[in-house]
């Protein structure tokens, strides 16, 4: 019996109860990966409804210190959904390679912080 590469953990796109990161392990092409990805879809989607709304509301310049309280609440939640999918999606891409084509051992991300 012959086993294939470990398969990678997913991070998904939401959190346990307790905060924590839920991870899922899999091929990517079961129900909880296709839930995942719809989630995915729809809080990139209001990330970028966020984005045209602040857009709008700094331009008018018109605005309650409420408003911009608001907004900067929102901005935040969203900002942390796209970066965890950003991460998601960053953790489920193959490893570089060098420029003879051999892959590299896992490095540390130069923006990352340890």
């Amino acid at each position: 019996m012959t086993s294939g590469p470990p398969e990678a953990a997913r991070l998904l796109p939401w959190t346990g109860t307790d905060g924590k990161p839920c991870y899922l392990i899999g091929d990517g092409t079961g129900f909880l990966s296709r839930i995942a990805d719809d989630t995915e879809l729809a809080q990139l989607d209001l990330a970028s409804e966020l984005l045209d709304q602040a857009t709008r509301i700094l331009i008018a310049r018109a605005w309650t210190a409420g408003e911009i309280h608001l907004l900067a609440l929102q901005l935040t939640e969203s900002l942390r959904e796209v970066k965890r999918i950003a991460e998601s999606r960053g953790g489920r891409l193959p490893p570089p390679e060098d420029d003879a084509g051999v892959h590299r051992p896992s490095e540390p991300h130069p923006l990352r912080r340890p």
